[in-house]
């Protein structure tokens, strides 16, 4: 083994422990790692820096983009509430997310379709009462096992047919490998669903919808003609909201108390809620309720370019005293009070007659630049603004949807690659103003692209190395003449390198080892082909091990652990059902 092997995977167990271990952030530990390497000699400047680079990583950004398009306009929301329902049990839950974006995957890329569900299941989670982190990885999960079954579902898959067309000639049908697919999905997402609660910790967020100390009072209109007139409270999904409840509802100047979920919305129906901030937030943004302050479309911005601020009256504003009407709150700030909380506690009275008290917090709807405006202001003691907050665009969910819809058939028909299509439709949703270019500036998650860069980096590496080559020479050793063992091992170690470098990447350095194995036994190459094709998207044990679980690493809370316990059974799991289906699918 030449110093560079040795040192590279030295330096991808470092890694392997650092994630493990510690509580540093993986995007710390993975570009040390590649300024360790570049450093060393082993990488130059242009191979460390080649994944940021990557059409796959580009591809990744751009979505968020796009996601966050659907999610601003609601698209996303209206659509995962007709699919995902309102569950009561766990298990019917995750069955109801899992069968869906396993299909969903089979007929798009599943990086696109994580991105744009993951804010949706987490809000869908927390008004169901459930942790996020029972769902995030049972996502990535099912779109992985879903995209192995149509040869568009992965990166990977449109590789490894391309590389089976220039060395053989051959053109598999799209759904030459949904045989297998198919076994691995079910089997799979049996797994998720009867193990997901004994082996899937249950993490919970640092401060929960629970123990939140600022409990606001806030009064919503129901829309004259709107989406909730005639509805139930309980259809409406006003019921069990998360961090917040349903006080009353006044209509025609009477006050209708203890409501029951039957009772059934008018219009101008004026509904008053006690809750967290968070919950209050997503108030804002169901569709048919607005403000049930007029003060609101009085406000001088546009109603795209506004967001919620939180500030906390100081004793010299001089306001204190007088009520918000008298004060005349919207001329003196451009703001307008959407709710008040005092020392943690409700306030029983209508905005407008609230008298304001120096300690107060207030949660304001107003322009973008106020919190900067105000930040130094004597009438206020802290100002923050809400992430997220921004009024949704419910007009142009159609719009969005429309996007969505587009970009998946111009990606799979052929007509653009899934980067040109993604920048396509990333450019339509600014340009309809379906999301700000504030807002798509600030929907890319860097860390996210910062580990996926930096971890192609590493799997670089391996490869230049002889790292990699060096430990698929040895293994194979083992296999002997038997085409079977061969195929399990040739699984097995494409699964490894999956897990510590890009699927593609691994993928793209076992072909042409499956090829020469199967001609060295003399028996079909199809079962070691598509079986490095499987194992390569396989990588359940690590967040790194591809990219969708990257993508809710975060929103799950997850620990590195937690990918190698759940995950790890699950390469197991698809492992046995892979090398024992592929050749009674196939032949040797």
């Amino acid at each position: 083994m030449s110093p560079d092997a040795l040192l590279t995977l030295a330096t991808v167990l470092a890694v392997l422990l650092a994630l493990t271990l510690t509580t540093l952030g993986p995007d710390l530990v993975m570009v040390a790692a590649l300024t360790f390497l570049l450093s060393c000699g082993v990488l130059d400047t242009k191979e460390a820096l080649a994944g940021f680079g990557n059409e796959g990583l580009i591809t990744v950004g751009v979505l968020f983009i796009v996601a966050t398009g659907l999610r601003e306009t609601g698209g996303m929301a209206w659509l995962a509430q007709r699919i995902l329902g309102r569950p009561t049990r766990l298990v019917v839950a995750q069955a109801r997310l899992m069968l869906p974006a396993a299909f969903m995957s089979s007929f798009m890329n599943n990086t696109p379709l994580v991105a744009m569900l993951v804010p949706v299941v987490n809000d869908w989670a927390k008004k169901l009462r459930m942790s996020p982190s029972q769902f995030m990885m049972p996502l990535s999960f099912a779109t992985i096992l879903g995209g192995l079954c149509t040869e568009i579902g992965t990166s990977t898959n449109v590789i490894v047919y391309g590389l089976l067309r220039d060395a053989t000639g051959e053109r598999p049908g799209m759904f030459a490998i949904a045989p297998v697919g198919i076994f691995c999905a079910l089997a799979g997402i049996a797994y998720m669903l009867v193990f997901s609660r004994l082996l899937l910790k249950d993490r919970k967020p640092a401060l929960s919808l629970d123990n939140d100390p600022r409990e606001y009072t806030v009064e919503m209109m129901v829309e004259p003609g709107g989406a909730l007139v005639g509805r139930t409270i309980e259809e409406a999904g006003l019921r069990h909201l998360p961090g917040t409840y349903l006080m009353e509802i006044e209509r025609d100047g009477d006050a209708i108390v203890a409501v029951g979920p039957e009772q059934r919305l008018k219009g101008d129906d004026r509904l008053i809620f006690v809750g967290i901030v968070d919950s209050i937030v997503e108030l804002q943004r169901l569709r048919g309720l607005r403000p049930a302050t007029n003060q609101v479309f009085k406000l001088d911005a546009h109603r795209d370019t506004r967001c919620l601020v939180e500030a906390v009256v100081s004793a010299s504003c001089p306001l204190v005293g007088g009520t918000i009407r008298d004060g005349r709150f919207r001329n003196v700030y451009n703001a307008a009070v959407i709710a008040v909380a005092r020392n943690g506690a409700r306030i029983n009275r209508k905005i407008g007659d609230i008298v304001l008290e120096a300690g107060d917090v207030l949660l304001l709807e107003t322009h973008n630049a106020f919190a900067e405006t105000q930040r130094n202001s004597r009438d206020f003691l802290l100002v923050t603004q809400l992430d997220n907050s921004a009024p949704v665009r419910h007009e142009r969910a159609g719009v969005a949807v429309a996007i969505l819809v587009g970009m998946v058939v111009l990606a799979a028909t052929g007509v653009m690659s899934m980067l040109n299509a993604a920048l396509v439709a990333a450019c339509v949703m600014i340009a309809t103003r379906c999301v700000t270019g504030q807002t798509a500036r600030r929907s890319i998650d860097w860390q996210v692209l910062t580990v996926i860069g930096a971890a192609l980096g590493l799997g670089k590496a391996l490869e230049v190395s002889g790292g990699a080559a060096y430990v698929v020479t040895h293994f194979l050793t083992f296999a002997g003449h038997d085409p079977f063992f061969a195929l399990v091992v040739i699984y097995g170690l494409t699964m490894v390198f999956t897990e510590l470098m890009s699927n593609n990447a691994a993928a793209a350095m076992m072909f042409p080892l499956a090829l020469a194995t199967a001609e060295s036994l003399g028996v079909s190459h199809l079962p070691f082909v598509f079986g490095v094709m499987i194992a390569a998207s396989c990588g359940f044990a690590t967040p790194i091990g591809y990219q969708t679980n990257l993508m809710v690493y975060g929103p799950g809370g997850y620990r590195f652990r937690d990918f190698v316990i759940f995950g790890g059974v699950l390469n197991l799991v698809t492992w046995a059902v892979t090398v024992t289906v592929l050749p009674l699918v196939y032949g040797f």
